[in-house]
């Protein structure tokens, strides 16, 4: 059954985070019909890491108040959710919806902007989108400079996102930047439907690859991806496994005290 953004979205809290219980087709429907609301608003895809990531901040709890809704993208938190009596349906991976939301843009004449990455990577994702999707209208790409903008240069941003009117803003920034930085600037972008997308555009655009699809079904993509840059990667995942271990402890406690 699609989700119609209107009606409340059916959520479970997982580790603090509230994730809308829905599949990878429900999830699309959702973003199409924020999409033709027309109000500006942003959904997030989350996975562990960001669960940690909020796990330590109140504003970024906050944030993820302020969000249409959260999207579970990691196969533990799936997982946890089984522990209780509504668990969500399946793992929806920001890397796979970003193609679904594009053929989908394509289909309904829907204006897409890629925002972020490293030089060339948003350009070349957006020749791959548009040779997968003919007819998908990509009205802009930006690579801003990784420091932070002065004031004008900002605006000047800005500005270039809000003249080409897209209907969805890509946002490669990372976590949690990329979604403090759409919740601070959502009124002035004016955009529809913004989302954060970590690395998508990188594996979109060819520069990184993704694990095989049976890794992926194993709940094992982390693992892959460590092994590809284990100098940057490693000690992230190192402190998510310190947090799930944490996580999992505290509630086999909990269990057992009930």
């Amino acid at each position: 059954m699609a989700v119609e953004i209107g009606q409340s979205i059916d959520c479970v809290d997982v580790w603090g985070v509230p994730f809308a219980r829905i599949t990878r087709p429900q999830a699309v429907d959702a973003v199409m019909a924020l999409v033709d609301a027309g109000r500006p608003s942003f959904f997030i895809t989350a996975n562990v890491h960001y669960v940690m990531l909020s796990d330590q901040s109140e504003a970024l709890r906050e944030v993820n108040q302020r969000a249409a809704f959260l999207i579970a993208d990691g196969a533990p938190i799936v997982w946890a959710s089984r522990r209780g009596p509504r668990p969500l349906p399946e793992r929806v991976a920001g890397s796979d919806l970003i193609y679904d939301l594009c053929q989908r843009a394509a289909r309904n004449g829907r204006r897409v902007f890629l925002l972020g990455g490293p030089p060339g990577v948003a350009e070349a994702a957006e020749a791959r989108l548009t040779t997968l999707y003919p007819g998908l209208q990509i009205v802009g790409t930006a690579c801003p400079p990784h420091r932070e903008l002065t004031p004008e240069e900002h605006d000047t941003l800005i500005g270039q996102i809000v003249v080409a009117r897209p209907d969805i803003l890509f946002v490669a920034y990372g976590q949690p930047k990329g979604e403090f930085w759409i919740d601070r600037n959502l009124e002035r972008l004016g955009v529809p439907v913004c989302v954060q997308v970590g690395a998508s555009l990188d594996f979109v655009a060819g520069r990184v690859r993704r694990a095989p699809r049976w890794v992926q079904k194993l709940g094992m993509e982390w693992a892959y991806r460590i092994s590809t840059d284990p100098r940057r990667l490693a000690p992230r995942y190192a402190q998510n496994l310190a947090f799930l271990s944490r996580k999992i402890y505290t509630g086999l406690v909990r269990d057992q005290n009930a």
